[in-house]
């Protein structure tokens, strides 16, 4: 299975299409058709017949909105807001008067 550079959850942006310039989050990502589904982006609409049995009860047909899949090279991965779990940088000015034996 190929390799994808966005995962589900992931920030992206279109870069190329019909919604060039949207933003959205990854909802879904199909590896072996290297396409993704973004939230909002490339909405299509779907006719769905109404059901009156099946396993899980019956359907309410009519015209659904939902997304469609883009291809993986038509989004850009965008930096999260969430900050990185890192630890925080130590003062040069502490380092410094360490090398040198000093005590402030």
């Amino acid at each position: 299975m190929p390799k994808l550079h966005v995962k589900k959850g992931d920030l992206v942006r279109v870069i190329a299409g019909k919604d060039k310039g949207a933003k959205g989050h990854v909802i879904a990502t199909y590896p072996r058709e290297d396409r993704v589904v973004v939230e909002g982006v490339n909405m299509i609409k779907k006719h769905a017949k109404e059901t009156h049995q099946g396993p899980r009860g019956a359907k309410t047909g009519g015209v659904q909105t939902m997304e469609a899949p883009i291809h993986v090279s038509n989004v850009k991965k965008l930096k999260d807001d969430k900050p990185a779990d890192k630890k925080p940088a130590e003062e040069k000015s502490e380092a410094k008067a360490d090398e040198t034996g000093e005590d402030s």
